[in-house]
């Protein structure tokens, strides 16, 4: 779409607004709004003026000024808004020198999607996430000096069979058993449908949606593949949608990794291919039907794996979810079935077009412009440098004696270990300027200063049932 194009758009549907939308560091999207009329061609030049200093992980107040340039393939109408108003998602530069900010999460994307066709490997990189998250009915939570805590409820909660609802009509689904009861076990068919037609209505192509394993309104949406920027600016409408198609039927949505102990976390297993002349170059004769160059692309996310869990599970929750001996895929090591390997070649087809790989270690909290990037750059490291993946790993992990299980390297067990393998593995995400190492150092910084250090500092509730008496 032209800029020409979208002023036409919003003028056949009445627009009244414009809502301009764009990434913080981190990863939650951030927007202001602007009557319609200031918004003319060149705004897509010009751009608009911001305070960066405000944003988490960016400028400091004394270079504070930025401009974020609306981008016109992105338009869309809000769905939820009561006057119309039109969404242009747009990229980060700085105002004095016209480059791209090197900490906007979508230019980084921009610039990898650019550095794979650099390389001559593909022209395209199409990406897949399933992403999972939770609907409850009720969500409560405090951090305090003296005093923390957190709790969820739900409907559907298997603690709730006993609670006085007036009636209490049961059929809650069990711990581990939620995939996929027909209702009235399942309370949230409505929701997610309504969920999954507004995400259509936006023009985002949907395959399917349905209840999963956990108790308590555990759920996924899955979109159909995309090229990478396109799929980065889908997950965030997609996070957009899902609250507040919720919200306004008075319940929340949560993409939290684990929020219920001793049930299945929430994950956002992402299938990556890559195409080159219309031709998919992950399709061949080898293991699985793949081709040497998918191969060596596991082999590159393999060796790179500890190092992209610092972006791909970039929260403190994220290390609840990855605990080995669980069905959580930490386990280094790639198999066409084997769902607890971290890397799965799906056989639903035999397709050449339906070849990929499924890397199963991210989760929903990462930001996916960051995510989706540094996922495509160990695929690159993996295919130029020949790197290979060893042996498949087709048997059942949680049955094999203690000394074969030893010798499978297995994810990280926190985020601090996780952001010390990115600090000492981050050349391959260098390559070609896309991710900086003032962007890598950044993201360290901030992390270790507001999520992990945080965590360690605080007292854990848990820690008064154990302690407290001694």
């Amino acid at each position: 779409m032209t800029p020409e194009q979208v002023l036409a758009m919003a003028k056949e549907n009445g627009v009244k607004v414009l809502d301009i939308r764009f990434m913080d560091y981190p990863g939650v999207w951030q927007h202001f709004s602007v009557p319609i009329g200031e918004l003319e061609e060149g705004s897509f030049e010009d751009g608009f003026g911001f305070d960066g200093s405000s944003i988490r992980g960016w400028q400091p107040i004394n270079a504070s000024d930025m401009l974020v340039v609306p981008d016109a393939s992105t338009a869309k109408i809000d769905p939820f808004f009561k006057v119309p108003t039109l969404v242009l998602i747009g990229n980060i530069v700085d105002p004095i020198t016209r480059e791209a900010y090197s900490r906007d999460p979508r230019n980084i994307a921009r610039k990898a999607e650019a550095y794979l066709k650099s390389t001559g490997i593909g022209d395209t990189a199409f990406i897949g996430p399933e992403a999972e998250f939770f609907i409850f009915d009720d969500i409560r939570y405090d951090s305090q000096r003296n005093s923390c805590f957190y709790a969820v409820d739900s409907v559907e909660g298997i603690w709730n069979t006993g609670r006085c609802e007036e009636p209490n009509l049961g059929y809650k689904p069990r711990h581990k058993e939620g995939y996929f009861p027909v209702p009235p076990t399942d309370k949230f068919q409505d929701l997610r449908t309504d969920m999954m037609l507004t995400l259509e209505n936006l023009g985002i192509d949907v395959e399917c949606q349905h209840h999963e394993v956990a108790t308590s309104g555990q759920a996924e949406i899955d979109m159909r593949f995309k090229p990478l920027l396109q799929m980065a600016d889908q997950l965030m409408w997609f996070k957009y949608v899902l609250k507040n198609v919720a919200y306004k039927a008075g319940h929340t949505v949560t993409f939290m990794p684990k929020p219920l102990f001793e049930d299945n976390g929430t994950g956002m297993h992402t299938h990556i291919s890559i195409w080159k002349d219309g031709n998919p170059l992950f399709a061949g004769d080898k293991y699985a039907g793949v081709s040497q160059e998918a191969l060596y692309a596991i082999g590159g996310i393999l060796k790179h794996c500890r190092a992209l869990c610092a972006i791909t599970n970039p929260t403190t929750n994220s290390y609840k979810r990855l605990v080995p001996g669980f069905e959580a895929p930490v386990n280094l090591a790639y198999s066409s079935r084997n769902r607890s390997a971290s890397i799965r070649i799906p056989m639903y087809s035999a397709s050449p077009k339906a070849k990929r790989i499924e890397f199963r270690t991210p989760d929903p909290s990462c930001n996916g412009y960051l995510a989706f990037s540094a996922m495509l750059m160990a695929v690159i490291d993996g295919i130029e440098n020949k790197i290979d993946p060893g042996d498949p790993l087709d048997k059942n992990i949680y049955d094999l004696p203690p000394e074969e299980l030893a010798e499978i390297p297995s994810a990280p067990g926190s985020l601090d270990e996780a952001l010390a393998a990115l600090k000492e593995d981050h050349d391959f995400l260098l390559k070609g300027d896309v991710f900086t190492q003032d962007a890598i150092d950044m993201w360290i910084d901030y992390k270790t200063a507001n999520e992990v250090n945080p965590v360690k500092l605080r007292p854990h509730p848990h820690e008064f049932f154990l302690y407290y008496d001694i």
